[in-house]
């Protein structure tokens, strides 16, 4: 459904000559009915990504498609597959209601929003009683919401939502991954750019991870979440003062103490790993209370990667 290929893009840095490249060579695909979560810590390149996708920054190099249609050289036929979010809530006109934006913004696309429709949308993200409040009287976070009702009421096969959930509170940050999964059984295809990792863990299909400008890793999120548990133990062990100190000469530490207790978390590279672990400690008469597979939530996997 949406294709990035190669992606270069490089701005001067300010007040100099010297340039950084903001998307290094980055490439990668979402399939149709997909909900695919792109992350980075600030500044990995996620924004000029989507807004590349976008049409509104021309990369150096590279190529973008939709649906088979080149952003750059098709350009009408491969954003009339998309509509947009972009980070922040400046994407309405902030002096006309909510309804007056979806209808405005429908029909700059071509396309006619009957009223039934538009409720049907807003009844969907929760703004049925704001449908006639004027934008600039909401607060920040239903002025969030509003955006991403103008951007259902455009229709379109893909969605792009940069930062959905900034400004939403809890309560309604949670109603929002029910919209997400909603929106996909609906057929939608969906690229998300968030800091928002419990969101990321419920709903996202695939995860790809940003730094620097380069591309650390892209894969099923199920699997990056099998692959981290799997190799995360919480061990419990029995130790006198002697036995610490050899557990300290093997190389461990940053445990938590409690008396003769000890608890250490360890990373193994494979679960196969632990049997070694397990005869390290018994040569050297370390007594093993109790080891736990450890529950990794997509945070610690995101810290991870981008420490990488």
């Amino acid at each position: 459904m949406v294709e990035v290929l190669n992606l270069v893009k490089s701005y001067f840095k300010r007040g100099s000559k010297e340039k950084i490249k903001a998307v290094d060579n980055v490439s990668f695909n979402i399939k149709p009915r997909e909900i695919f979560a792109l992350l980075g810590p600030n500044g990995a390149g996620k924004t000029t990504i989507i807004k590349s996708v976008c049409g509104l920054v021309i990369p150096d190099s590279g190529e973008i498609r939709i649906k088979g249609h080149s952003v750059l050289k098709e350009r009408s036929k491969a954003l009339s597959q998309i509509s947009a979010v972009l980070e922040g809530n400046r994407n309405l006109y902030w002096r006309m209601s909510v309804l007056e934006n979806m209808r405005y913004f429908a029909g700059i696309r071509g396309k006619k929003l009957t009223k039934s429709k538009a409720l049907e949308i807003l009844s969907i993200v929760g703004l049925e009683e704001q449908a006639n409040q004027l934008v600039h009287s909401l607060s920040r976070g239903t002025q969030q919401k509003a955006a991403i009702a103008v951007c259902l009421a455009c229709d379109t096969e893909v969605l792009l939502l940069d930062e959905p959930t900034l400004g939403l509170d809890v309560h309604s940050a949670v109603e929002f991954r029910s919209i997400l999964r909603s929106l996909k059984e609906q057929g939608k295809t969906i690229l998300l750019s968030t800091h928002d990792m419990n969101l990321v863990e419920a709903v996202a299909d695939r995860v790809a991870i940003m730094n620097k400008g380069k591309m650390v890793i892209c894969e099923e999120k199920q699997k990056l979440v099998d692959i981290f548990t799997a190799r995360t133990y919480r061990l419990k062990l029995f130790c006198d003062n002697e036995s610490k100190q050899r557990l300290k000469a093997l190389g461990f530490d940053g445990w938590i103490e409690d008396g003769n207790l000890i608890e250490l978390q360890i990373n193994l590279p494979s679960s196969r790993k632990l049997y070694d672990l397990i005869d390290t400690f018994r040569l050297n008469n370390i007594e093993i209370e109790s080891i736990e597979k450890e529950m990794v939530n997509f945070e610690k996997i995101f810290i991870s990667y981008t420490r990488e």
